[in-house]
């Protein structure tokens, strides 16, 4: 009966290396995309929280500069001395010219100034909040369901690459927008596409590939790292379940600021 424990022809004893280190490389692609898609997935809520806090904020940050500058002006004039000259001249300096305003505007000003809701921004009325581009929860499955099919680091030629390489832009420029109709027909063209060869590498590819995905991923943490170092990665970081209430939070502190400034200025021009 001895002969009865022997290892089956085929099974782990039989196995060829190159059959490990396939699937080494394997769960190295597979560990690759999942990180790339927290990566971008991270860069897109950094970019439009960004966006939001420009919207939002920027016109109180504006006028914060501007008070700035007039106290310090008004200052300048009731004491005459040469250090609050060169003081009201800094803070002057620092004021943002109107191109930067408009920037930080974007889609509040129109061709006859302020719109409505950026002039409300600056006062105690209720203002329109700007358009969420955030991506939903729906938009984000789908997002991440095309990024681990069509993912390019799945590729096993150039060719291939490049194919999914332009997918995965349309797919990213789609995920960008929040725009959940494309992101479904983006799915069901891959979905109807040529089904990539699949073909089982030689050693040397399969370590070589290795080492590509380690170089990779080394690439994106220096791109995770900066997006999380960033200013707005930071505070997006502080409340990641409810960025809006952050920013809410953060207009009231500019606008009790705005209100000491003002009061400031007012006493002095008495």
């Amino acid at each position: 009966m001895a002969g009865g424990s022997a290892e089956p022809a085929g099974g782990s004893e039989g196995e060829r290396p190159e059959a490990r280190l396939d699937q080494a490389v394997r769960v190295a692609e597979q560990a690759l995309i999942e990180f790339e898609i927290a990566v971008e997935t991270f860069r897109v809520e950094v970019e439009n929280f960004s966006r939001l806090h420009h919207q939002k904020l920027g016109p109180m940050y504006a006028r914060l500069d501007e008070l700035d500058a007039q106290i310090a002006e008004a200052r300048a004039a009731r004491t005459g001395d040469p250090e609050d000259v060169r003081r009201a001249q800094e803070a002057r300096a620092a004021v943002m010219p109107m191109p930067g305003v408009e920037e930080l505007f974007h889609e509040w000003v129109d061709s006859d100034g302020l719109s409505a809701e950026a002039a409300a921004m600056l006062t105690d009325r209720p203002v329109q909040p700007p358009k969420r581009v955030r991506p939903s929860d729906e938009v984000r499955k789908l997002y991440r369901d095309l990024a681990r099919q069509a993912h390019p680091d799945l590729a096993r030629d150039e060719d291939e690459r490049k194919r999914r390489e332009e997918f995965i832009t349309r797919v990213n420029a789609a995920y960008a927008r929040g725009d959940e109709a494309l992101l479904r027909e983006l799915s069901a063209e891959w979905a109807a596409g040529p089904v990539p060869e699949v073909r089982l590498s030689e050693g040397e590819e399969l370590y070589a590939r290795l080492e590509w995905l380690a170089q990779r991923k080394e690439m994106l943490s220096l791109v995770a790292r900066d997006l999380e170092e960033s200013a707005i990665g930071a505070m997006l970081r502080m409340a990641p379940d409810d960025p809006d209430r952050l920013l809410e939070e953060i207009a009231e502190q500019l606008l009790a600021q705005v209100a000491e400034r003002e009061a400031e200025l007012a006493a002095l021009v008495r």
